[in-house]
């Protein structure tokens, strides 16, 4: 009996493993009386990143090379209490949905605690709070922009 039932569970687990591929899930679970079964699969999403610097590169290059220094000490010149990195690999939104209003914008003064933007995560959207009042000098992502941990995002001063 025990190998009869062993063999039902093995091919509902290949059954539920299918229906996985098939419908694109992560996770199923069945239970039946005492039997529970659980299926998942883990992620394999990859995020890749273009250098945040990479659209100057073009634009001094058309230009004269002088601008091209300048912008390394700005960059260097940062205080890092000023910056708010990504806590999280995500997805960053500057919006709370989309064709709405951005939750900050260059020159905006924000409060201590206000949403500065919203990083998703494994289907969980973050609201990430300014851990500082100030005025927003630059923000260094753009919306559906996929972010990693530590990223640079915001200068808050």
């Amino acid at each position: 009996m025990a190998e009869t039932k062993k063999g039902i569970d093995q091919a509902l687990i290949r059954d539920l493993a299918n229906i996985l591929n098939d419908t694109d899930l992560t996770e199923i679970e069945v239970e039946q009386e005492d039997l529970r079964i659980r299926v998942s699969r883990a992620s394999t999403t990859q995020y890749v990143q273009a250098p945040i610097a990479a659209p100057a590169y073009p634009a001094a290059a058309s230009s004269a090379a002088a601008p091209q220094p300048a912008a390394a000490p700005a960059a260097a010149a940062r205080n890092p209490a000023n910056t708010i990195n990504a806590p999280m690999v995500g997805t960053a939104y500057m919006a709370p949905a989309p064709g709405a209003r951005a939750f900050i914008e260059v020159g905006s003064t924000v409060k201590e605690g206000q949403t500065l933007l919203i990083i998703e995560a494994m289907k969980t959207m973050n609201q990430i709070p300014s851990p500082k009042s100030g005025k927003v000098t630059e923000i260094l992502v753009e919306d559906g922009q996929p972010v990693e941990y530590g990223q640079l995002l915001v200068v808050i001063e």
